[in-house]
């Protein structure tokens, strides 16, 4: 169970990418499995970076990969600001593209690319997001 920690910064975003991606791979998923763990990953940490600290170099993220039989488990760990996720609506996608509501669509991708997501901000070490992938 590998666990990487990396500085909250978007120039970051490119090694926490490459770390998941290559535990996908171990795990045996295809591209678009890949793709889609890489996706939720980059929104998961580019909202803790824009929303948990207010902004870059403000705090850590721990990230760590687990693969158990046909399942990447990703943890996200992060210390910042704690949200309600149930509280975010999903976007509107019948309205033109214009007026698209532009915040609550990194969630919802999130949560249409993995099978599970679970969020836990009671664990008194920091708030933790659990992503889980199937094959």
């Amino acid at each position: 169970m590998p666990t990487r920690t990396y500085s909250g910064r978007f120039e970051n975003l490119a090694k926490i990418s490459e770390f998941v991606a290559q535990s996908a791979e171990e795990a045996g998923f295809d591209r678009a499995g890949i793709y889609a763990v890489k996706l939720a990953v980059d929104e998961a940490c580019t909202n803790i970076i824009e929303h948990g600290y207010g902004g870059e170099g403000r705090g850590e993220i721990q990230c760590t990969c687990d693969i158990a039989g046909d399942e990447l488990s990703i943890t996200l760990r992060d210390w910042g600001k704690t949200f309600a996720p149930d509280s975010v609506p999903e976007p509107d996608f019948d309205v033109p593209i214009e007026e698209l509501r532009c915040r609550g669509a990194g969630l919802f991708f999130i949560r249409k690319m993995m099978d599970e997501v679970h969020f836990d901000f009671q664990t008194g070490d920091g708030n933790v997001l659990v992503m889980v992938k199937r094959k």
